[in-house]
Parts: structure tokens; C-alpha cells; sequence
């Protein structure tokens, strides 16, 4: 039997890197941008174009490269190809109309209107309103006038020339070529959440510090595994060749993830003297379970699940080898065993557990490879490892065989002022008409760095909170990038091609870092922009000074025109996207019931999605609720809650969905009639919550019956066996069941034989409502 190799250092390190940036998005993003201003630059400096245009020049091309987010080829080209025009137009009004203030600023208004209300157009509007306020805002920067509008157009077509080049030649990215890193990533922050598993078995009781520690990086890693598994499903339909492939791999990402987490759960509740349950892994800053004495460090039991613990880690980092007798087979076949109870080895009950998920995540794992990297040997393989390639060989047949499920996209509804379009743009008007006036008594030069806050404050927010968090932010990065753009401005001095290579870097940096912290973002933002002065020859601490002054003045008016005009307080936002979390949460639990007590096959995991991505949007909608800097520390504290309680939730109707697609054809999961019940008291209670959030009338209440597992094992002859997938159901509909309560607890809502009260926070004790189902 051969021994498998271990990675070298270096490809160690790399696999971290594009584990914490999944299918490498943010340095594709970054290199592809920085690509195009050095390749503009090139070209304009053999032309012997003068600095402002070269400024102008790097400023279009930055922006033609990230605004557009298209995924396929054809409809990026379609897009550069139109962003062309538009960009002549925008740089156009604004050196005509230089010299003519009043008329100036109302077609500039005009244009931030249109740009805003072009998002309703998609991915295409939203791209050609940002090209056309941004080509806008470099005219003003550079001082374009009327005469120099011919230079400026060549300029700009090199700009798009040169960007296109990248994208489609330099740097490229394709569908494909994105899914293949994600998954890649996927696989990576598996093992890194298997090796933090381990930590937190190894991790010694005595050491509460330690214990914490090693928690806390399971908690991290799977949130992280999550996001991946989120990311992938956004690039399955273009990045796979038929939709049976892409809903293959759907499917073994989610048998994965959903194994993942329940041995993390699993390995917890072994640890502990108590039991622990999902809602410890996504409550933030939970208080770890009291260690307990049921895994020793020197166990022998102990030892058996490190060990493992350590093969599932060597089964997900090492690609499948085709060579014959290998160490992998022997690994592999050990661990699929555990899924035949005969071969549980003996020990508490708890412990007895953790060898049956690590049963189940071999046999995930399994899964995995073959969907990711094809067929595989299977002349070592064990019986136990047979039965569990004929269930993944079956499942696949019934996935390629089941029927396309058409989904409905959610059109939105909303007329007039009411959409969100429509209300974005008349809010951004106003907050950049405020902007221009204030702007222009501080400075008539450089008054366009308001109105940029202004209109930046506004993208990719939705309430009042959310505008309020990011002028915060962005106030903060621009005061330290001040500060860091007056240092780099003195050191690169009168160095023009130095002052260059500097505003790359921090380009880079500036679009790797934008998707964690917009702060930092900003930093790098207001930092080079203290390299360009120096390139316009207009560098000055004052100027740097009014760029602080200019930037709170335009947070404040963005601010001011959220609460007034047309408001969407965050207590709204939070409830329609509560609302819609529920909506979701009830058509998976739902439909897996039904599926599970015989009821018709339904696309199970796609619903499981739509309720990840719904609470993704409540999840940052609460952010206003739950940033540091919110002084209602009761409110944040009930908000946290109820997400956890959510996420919680979603897992188990993941797991639900997920095992329910198995009904049609395994062998080892039936359909049981008697499971409707249960599901139709579970829709009952999430109408109850549904309505109290919408604030609709009504005299039903939340149900809280007795045990589903105890009501369904009472009888020896109907129990099902320890370790079966009944029992497994059984455990997961009894979780989703306790927090579909406990969140008719938290949110206040009325329950059978208890008192109506107000939201509960998540030390059990009451938040004061203020307005909205999460107390604000």
C-alpha cells in the first residue's frame, strides 16, 4: 500500500490564500483593474499625453473595468461597447457646461437621477449609470474644458480599448474558470474546518481560554464554508455545461456543507456536559457549553476520532488518485464503515454520534470527489463502500432524470415612488442637491467630493441605518487616508512615474479590500487620491483638509435626505426582510416534510438556497442594529438573536430538504405518513410569526405540542434505531420545531398559554419595543 504525499509548504500557503478569497474574486478583480490603468497609461504616455489626461485617462479605465459585473463575454462586450457613447456624452455636458454653473449643476443632478433609476434595468443600466456619474465626476477633477473635449475622447476610446483588451485577453475570466476556483476554495475551507475541528477536540478543558479559542475558529470556519457553498450556487448556471451537472453539484456541495456542520454540532455536544445545539455555532459570542468528561485527551476512544478526524482532512485535501491498493482506499473504506452500526465503535451515546457524522461526511465527502473530480477506482472498495457509491450512483440518476423546475423571478411589484429604484434616485438627488449648495460655500473648486459621498453612501444600501453605517465608514477611511495620503505625497515628490506605480498599488488595494471593509477601502481611495494632486500639481494639506470637510458634509446630506425623503427606516427594511425569511423558511420546511411523508418530489435545495440568500439580505440589513456603534445595546443584543435563531433554523431545513431529495430512490430513507402532522403545525406556527411581523390581526397562536421524537419513538415497535436516518429527521424537525418557538418568544409573538408580551432578548430577559419586530 502506497503512502500519500504531503503538499509543500508553498502550495499550503497558497490553498490558505484562495481559501480566504473564494475563486480568487478579489484578486482577479484588483489585477484585472490595475491591468487596465497600466496598459492605458502605456499607451498614453507613448502617444505623449499630458498628466491631467493621463489622470483622466487612469480614471476611465479603472472605472470601465469594475463597474462592469456581467458574468458572460458576450454581454460584457455589449456593455463596454455602449458605456463608450455614454462616456463621450457625460465628459461632454461637463466641459460645455464648465463655465455655466446653475445650468451645470441641474444637469448633473439630471444625470445622478438617471444613473440611479438606470438600475432597474439590471446589471447593464446599473453599469452605464455608474460609467456615466463617474466619467462626469473625472471631468471635474481633471478641469476638462470644451476645447480639450477632442483629446478627451481619444483618451477615453483608448481607456475602453485597453480595458477590453485586459478582460478579454490579458486577464481573462470565464464562468467556467470562476466555478472551477470556487470550488476548489469549497474543498480548501472544508479541510480548514475539519483541522479546526480537530484543535477543538485537542483542546484542553483545563484551558477555558484555549477551549474558547478553538470554538471560535469552528464558529469562523463555518460561516466561511457557507459563504462558499453561497458563492458557488451563483455561478452553477453559467459555469456548468447542462443544468444535471450543475445540479449535481448543488447537490454534493450541500450534503457537504450540511455533514460539516452537523459533525461540528456532533463534536461539541461530546465535549460538553451539556447538550449543545446549532444555535451555538451561529450566535455570536455564545457562551461555550461546559466542557464534559466524555472525550479524554488520552482516551483511547479519544484517539480513535482524532485519527479520524485527521483521514477525513487527508480524504478532502489530496485530489483523487488513480493509482491501484493506495493509503486513500484504505482510509476511505475505514470511515464509510461507521455507516453500518456494527461497526460504531463502543462508547456514550454522544460519542457513539460523532463516529456516525464522520460516517456520514465520508460518505459526503465521497460524493464530493466524484462530482468534482469524475469517476473514480473502485476495485479496494469495502461493501460498506459499495451501498454507499450505489446511493450516490442513484441519486445521480434521479437527479439527471428529474424535470427542470421553471422559477419565477420576483418581479417587483412596487409602482411609482414606491419602488426601489424610483425612491433611491429622487433620495440621491436631493442628498446631492444639498451636497452641491454645501459643497460649493465650502469650496467652488472641489464642491464634486461632496456629491461623490453622497452618491456613494447610497449604492448597495436600502434604509436609513444602512446609509447612516456607511457615511460612517467612509468618514472614517478618508480621515486616515489623509493622513497617508500626505505622507506617500511628500516622499514621491516631483517623481511622476513614481506617483504612478504608487496609485496602482493602492487601486489594488483598494478593490482587494473592498468586499471586507469599506473603511479600509476608502483609506486606499482618499490615499491616492492624494498621489493624484501631486500629479495635477495641486497638492496642498488644505486640500486634503476639504476633502475631510467635503466627504462629512456629503455623508451628512446622503443622511439627511434618507430620513426625509421617502424614508425606509430600518426597522421596515428588517421586517419586510424578515417577512420574506419566514416565507422562504416555511416553503422548504414545508415541502420536505410533505416530501418525507410521501407527498410529491419538489426542488428542494433550490428553495434551501432562496432562504440562504434571503437572510444573507437580513443578515446585512441588521447591521445598523447590530454596528458597534448603536447605543440601544438591548436592540442589538435581540437583533443577533433572532438571525442566529434563523440560521439555525435555515441549517436544519437544509438538512430536511436535503434529505427528503433522497425519498424517490435510497434505499435507506422511506417515506413516513406520519410526519404531515408535524408539518402542518410547523406552517401554522410560521403564519403566526409571519402575520405578528406584518402586524396583522388575528386570535391564532404559536403551538408548542410535546416532543416530535418522543411523540413518534413512544411504542418500542415503531421506534426507529439508533443512529438510522428516521431518527436523524426526527432530530432535525424537533430543532426546527424549538426555534420556530423560540423565535414566537424573542419576537414577542402571541403563543398557546402564554401572555402576549414584548420582544425577548437573548438573555432571556425583555427589550422594550421600538418600532418593528426586532425592537427598533
Amino acid at each position: 500500500m502506497t503512502t500519500v504525499a504531503r503538499p509543500g509548504r508553498t502550495r499550503i500557503i497558497w490553498d490558505r490564500f484562495a481559501a480566504s478569497d473564494p475563486g480568487l474574486l478579489r484578486l482577479m478583480a484588483g489585477l484585472r483593474t490595475v491591468a487596465a490603468i497600466a496598459l492605458t497609461l502605456l499607451v498614453l504616455a507613448l502617444l505623449d499625453t499630458a498628466v491631467p489626461h493621463l489622470v483622466a485617462g487612469a480614471m476611465t479605465a479603472m472605472v470601465t473595468t469594475f463597474g462592469i459585473r456581467e458574468k458572460k463575454r458576450a454581454a460584457q462586450s455589449l456593455t463596454l461597447a455602449l458605456g463608450l457613447p455614454v462616456a463621450g456624452a457625460a465628459v461632454s455636458l461637463a466641459a460645455l457646461l464648465r463655465t455655466h454653473v446653475v445650468a451645470g449643476d441641474l444637469v448633473f443632478l439630471a444625470l445622478i437621477f438617471a444613473a440611479v433609476y438606470g438600475r432597474r434595468f439590471g446589471e447593464r443600466g446599473t453599469t452605464l449609470g455608474l460609467i456615466g456619474f463617474q466619467v462626469y465626476f473625472v471631468s471635474l477633477f481633471v478641469g476638462a474644458t470644451a476645447a480639450e473635449l477632442p483629446e478627451l475622447y481619444g483618451v477615453m476610446a483608448v481607456a475602453f480599448v485597453c480595458s477590453a483588451v485586459v478582460r478579454f485577453a490579458v486577464v481573462r475570466e470565464t464562468p467556467q474558470r470562476v466555478l472551477d476556483r470556487l470550488r476548489k476554495a469549497f474543498r480548501t475551507r472544508l479541510a480548514q474546518l475539519l483541522a479546526a475541528q480537530i484543535e477543538l477536540l485537542d483542546a484542553a478543558p483545563e484551558n477555558p481560554e484555549n477551549m474558547e479559542k478553538a470554538f471560535d475558529e469552528v464558529r469562523h470556519g463555518t460561516a466561511r464554508l457557507h459563504e462558499s457553498a453561497m458563492l458557488i450556487q451563483g455561478r452553477l448556471e453559467d459555469g456548468t455545461q447542462d443544468a444535471a451537472t450543475a445540479a449535481l453539484v448543488q447537490r454534493r456541495i450541500a450534503d457537504a456543507e450540511i455533514a460539516a456542520e452537523r459533525l461540528g454540532v456532533l463534536l461539541l455536544n461530546a465535549r460538553s456536559s451539556e447538550r449543545a445545539d446549532t444555535l451555538t455555532l451561529h450566535l455570536p459570542d455564545a457562551p461555550l457549553p461546559a466542557p464534559g468528561t466524555r472525550l479524554r485527551a488520552q482516551d483511547d476512544v479519544t484517539k480513535t476520532v482524532r485519527r479520524d478526524l485527521r483521514a477525513l482532512h487527508l480524504l478532502v485535501t489530496h485530489p483523487v488518485s488513480r493509482e491501484r491498493g493506495t493509503a486513500l482506499a484504505h482510509v476511505r473504506n475505514r470511515l464509510l464503515g461507521y455507516r453500518d452500526e456494527d461497526n460504531v465503535p463502543s462508547g456514550p451515546p454522544a460519542v457513539q454520534e460523532v463516529f456516525r457524522g464522520i460516517g456520514e461526511m465520508a460518505r459526503a465527502v465521497l460524493g464530493l470527489r466524484i462530482a468534482l473530480d469524475g469517476p473514480q477506482d473502485d476495485s479496494d472498495d469495502t461493501p460498506a463502500t459499495a451501498r454507499s457509491r450505489e446511493e450516490l450512483d442513484a441519486e445521480d440518476v434521479g437527479i439527471a432524470g428529474a424535470e427542470e423546475v421553471e422559477k419565477d423571478a420576483a418581479d417587483d411589484q412596487a409602482t411609482g415612488l414606491r419602488r426601489p429604484t424610483t425612491r433611491a434616485a429622487v433620495q440621491v438627488s436631493v442628498g446631492s442637491a444639498l451636497a452641491i449648495l454645501g459643497g460649493e460655500l465650502l469650496s467652488a473648486q472641489r464642491w464634486y467630493w461632496a456629491v461623490l459621498t453622497c452618491w456613494v453612501v447610497f449604492l448597495n444600501t436600502a434604509s436609513t441605518g444602512e446609509v447612516l453605517v456607511k457615511g460612517y465608514r467612509r468618514l472614517l477611511g478618508t480621515v486616515f487616508g489623509v493622513v497617508a495620503g500626505a505622507a506617500l505625497a511628500g516622499l514621491v515628490g516631483n517623481h511622476t512615474w513614481t506617483a504612478f506605480a504608487l496609485v496602482l498599488l493602492l487601486v489594488f488595494l483598494m478593490f482587494f479590500t473592498a468586499p471586507l471593509s469599506y473603511a479600509l477601502m476608502s483609506f486606499f481611495v482618499t490615499a491616492m487620491l492624494g498621489l493624484l494632486y501631486t500629479l495635477l500639481d495641486t497638492y496642498s494639506v488644505e486640500v486634503l483638509v476639504l476633502r475631510i470637510e467635503e466627504t462629512a458634509l456629503g455623508a451628512v446630506c446622503g443622511i439627511i435626505a434618507a430620513a426625509v425623503v421617502l424614508p425606509v427606516p430600518t426597522d421596515r427594511r428588517t421586517d419586510e426582510l424578515l417577512a420574506t425569511v419566514l416565507e422562504k423558511l416555511r416553503e422548504v420546511s414545508v415541502a420536505a416534510v410533505e416530501q418525507l411523508s410521501g407527498g410529491p418530489a419538489a426542488d428542494l435545495l433550490d428553495k434551501a438556497r432562496a432562504l440562504d440568500k434571503a437572510l444573507d439580505d437580513l443578515r446585512a440589513s441588521t447591521q445598523p442594529l447590530t454596528h458597534a456603534i448603536t447605543p440601544l445595546r438591548a436592540r442589538r443584543q435581540t437583533a443577533r438573536y433572532v438571525v442566529a435563531l434563523l440560521e439555525t433554523c435555515a441549517y436544519h431545513a437544509r438538512a430536511l430538504a436535503a434529505t427528503a431529495e433522497l425519498v424517490p430512490y435510497s434505499r435507506t430513507v422511506a417515506a413516513d405518513p406520519r410526519l404531515k402532522r408535524v408539518g402542518e403545525r410547523m406552517a401554522h406556527n410560521i403564519d403566526v410569526l409571519l402575520a405578528h411581523v406584518r402586524e396583522e390581526s388575528g386570535d391564532a397562536a404559536v403551538e408548542s405540542g410535546p416532543s416530535i421524537a418522543s411523540l413518534l419513538e413512544a411504542g418500542a415497535p415503531g421506534a426507529p434505531p439508533r443512529g438510522s436516518i428516521t431518527r436523524r429527521v426526527l432530530r432535525h424537525l424537533q430543532r426546527l420545531d424549538e426555534g420556530v418557538v423560540g423565535l414566537a418568544r424573542v419576537l414577542g409573538a402571541p403563543r398557546a398559554g402564554a401572555g402576549r408580551t414584548g420582544p425577548a432578548s437573548a438573555d432571556g430577559g425583555e427589550a422594550r419595543a421600538q418600532g418593528g419586530a426586532l425592537g427598533g
